[in-house]
């Protein structure tokens, strides 16, 4: 238990927060959220001990354990991976050391002759010993610690032969992995977790997601990733303005709370202010009338005991939408048995991807496994070795790189270049918009050229949407940046019409903007139709929807020779025209009229595919419109058309697969 009375903390002339009283009980999943800068980070460190309050009390049982993870700064060297992690448990390796000693002795005695006297006596309270400390090993885990290790490190992405590499081997991001896992070992009372999603992959987010939502004990975390605090924390605590506020429920059930809040504050202050107006007309209409006198000192006396409301400070929403791309040809960009390598490691064998008009790609995978090198590939900055890339008609590119910073003039100030790049736009917009990018008050008037890397890649990002070519290739844009300020750049992209890929490790973004997921890893890219969330659950069920396939394909196209495929996604580069064994289907010569049929039952699919994608699309931006959700039967009808047009999809997909697998043979 963790408790803050009438808590205060000042930082550089600042008041992040004053007469904040909280209380964290022994299994609560606190989410920490607020702007950058806010003190987020000072509060966790107040809570483990690092820092002190300046007025008030924080109260702490004394025999609890705080593990605090800083987003940056650890490092570990001098042991190796395993070693390390077994560190935390010193107590229990020197438990097990004991142990084998004991062993060793009680087996002396045994093959020795009988002790007697003191001898006997000292080999029964060895035994003796021996079965409480095995009890007590037994129950504090000790023989599945190997396993609880082994747990740890495979669900942060670490592979099986790091065990035994030295930790100083490790770069950056993965020192931090190191200590996560450590602490997660560990398995404090109370857990303080500052980012501790930034330095993982969409695997390892998804695992740690699992392994905090069945954690015995409390947690506080930081964390920009909407999607993991929804699917984890059950109370969140606003920081912002000087106060710290809590509130029951996920972030997304804070942010409706918040919002009604706010609402409310806002009408019941119009209503006083009406009403102050009312009796202050009437005061001084009938102030010297005497048969008014009894109800002008009433009203005088009600104007006097009205509580002054203050005007709620009310979230600022930048609603500001972006210029349009122009028109280009369907096809946008195609890559044809393109090869990539890095000396001896081979990227791509074999890769075929084709981008079309419209599409929103999200590009995922493990660390390492291609992502950024598929985005620069798409672009034209990377040669490769074999293959062909084609551009389409009219098609504009422009990228988003991770370092993108450093095509930008390091002398210019923020605002002078930002009004150079949109001229007709007027300054109170431009300086809407950079405080929603975090740069805010004095600092839009910074020099680029002293803004630390992260900060210059996000105003390198805001300028590239001021004015976006028809196709986006974004590296992680989702990076150094807020929930407020995330939701801003996915308002955004929403309302692009152009064609867009992108590579971010936030699923709820993914979710949200995503139509389609190309998968990066072995050799080649899985293509599959949808959001993250449906790529997921054709992974998890791509036994059953093979098997559900080669059904159909076999009832619906029987005695044609066709092969089903082995999964329900198309894989560019390195396993194309192969069944889900790896081996080549035998091609078998089909009926020409059969074949004619099925190739016009193809285009129709693929023409209906198209028109629900489209409708699909315009449900989403209805989605996001204001009007819907604040019209509960809008909101029910626009969910129910969209579950209806999904599911159409869904089954669209299957049947063009379905076609695809048939014809395939034919044209081998």
């Amino acid at each position: 238990m963790i408790q803050l009375s009438d808590a205060a903390k000042h930082f550089g002339g600042r008041t992040l927060f004053i007469h904040a009283d909280l209380r964290l009980g022994d299994d609560d999943r606190v989410g920490l959220v607020g702007p950058n800068g806010s003190g987020k980070t000072t509060l966790l460190r107040i809570l483990a001990g690092e820092e002190p309050l300046d007025d008030g009390k924080l109260i702490q049982n004394r025999s609890q354990t705080i593990g605090y993870l800083p987003q940056q700064g650890l490092s570990f060297s001098g042991r190796s991976l395993l070693e390390e992690c077994q560190s935390v448990f010193a107590g229990l390796l020197a438990l097990e050391a004991e142990l084998r000693e004991l062993e060793a002795r009680i087996a002396a005695n045994a093959a020795g002759p009988q002790p007697q006297g003191e001898a006997k006596a000292r080999a029964d309270a060895e035994a003796e010993r021996y079965a409480r400390l095995q009890h007590e090993f037994a129950v504090r885990d000790g023989y599945a610690l190997d396993a609880r290790i082994a747990t740890v490190l495979n669900g942060l992405g670490f592979a099986a032969d790091d065990a035994a590499r030295r930790c100083e081997e490790f770069s950056g991001g993965w020192q931090m992995r190191i200590a996560l896992a450590k602490l997660l070992l560990a398995a404090p009372d109370v857990l303080l977790l500052d980012e501790p999603t930034n330095h993982l992959d969409l695997e390892a987010r998804n695992w740690l997601e699992e392994f905090l939502g069945h954690y015995p004990h409390a947690c506080i975390l930081v964390s920009h990733d909407r999607y993991f605090l929804d699917a984890i924390v059950t109370r969140i605590w606003a920081l912002g303005r000087g106060k710290l506020t809590s509130w029951t429920g996920n972030y997304t059930a804070f942010r409706r709370q918040k919002q009604q809040r706010e609402e409310q504050l806002l009408a019941a202050w119009k209503q006083q202010q009406q009403r102050r107006q009312q009796l202050e007309v009437f005061i001084n209409r009938f102030r010297y009338t005497a048969s008014k006198a009894a109800q002008v000192q009433s009203r005088i006396k009600e104007l006097e005991r009205m509580p002054e409301l203050e005007l709620p400070e009310l979230e600022q929403h930048l609603h500001f939408k972006f210029p349009q791309p122009p028109a280009c040809g369907r096809t946008v960009l195609e890559l044809a048995g393109v090869a990539k390598s890095y000396g001896p490691r081979q990227i791509f064998r074999s890769l075929d991807l084709r981008l079309e008009r419209g599409d929103r790609v999200a590009v995922i995978g493990p660390n390492g496994a291609g992502k950024t090198t598929l985005i620069r590939l798409l672009a034209g900055e990377l040669a490769f070795e074999r293959g062909e890339r084609r551009v389409g008609h009219e098609v504009k590119l422009d990228s988003f790189a991770q370092d993108q910073y450093k095509a930008l003039n390091p002398q210019r100030r923020l605002l002078d270049d930002l009004t150079d790049c949109a001229p007709a736009l007027p300054a109170s917009e431009l300086r809407g918009l950079l405080g929603c990018f975090l740069f805010r008050g004095d600092d839009v008037f910074k020099s680029i050229g002293v803004l630390s890397g992260g900060e210059r890649n996000r105003y390198a990002l805001l300028r590239l949407l001021l004015y976006p070519a028809n196709c986006l290739l974004l590296d992680e844009p989702t990076n150094h940046l807020d929930l407020d300020a995330k939701e801003v750049l996915l308002d955004a992209l929403k309302q692009y019409t152009g064609t867009l890929v992108f590579v971010s490790h936030d699923r709820y973004f993914l979710d949200a903007l995503a139509t389609k997921v190309w998968e990066v890893g072995g050799g080649g890219v899985g293509v599959y139709l949808g959001n993250y969330e449906d790529y997921r659950y054709r992974k998890a069920h791509a036994g059953e929807q093979a098997a559900g396939l080669e059904k159909a394909i076999s009832s619906k196209l029987a005695g044609n020779g066709a092969v089903a495929p082995g999964g329900n996604a198309e894989i560019a580069g390195g396993g194309a025209g192969k069944n889900g064994h790896g081996q080549r289907p035998k091609p078998k010569r089909m009926n020409p009229q059969k074949r004619q049929k099925l190739e016009a039952e193809l285009t129709q699919v693929e023409r209906e595919l198209a028109e629900v994608e489209a409708a699909l699309a315009e449900l989403e931006a209805a989605m996001g419109r204001e009007d819907t959700y604040r019209d509960g039967v809008r909101t029910q009808q626009v969910m129910a058309r969209y579950e209806q047009q999904s599911a159409r999809r869904e089954q669209l997909a299957t049947a063009r697969d379905a076609a695809r697998a048939a014809l395939a043979p034919a044209e081998a």
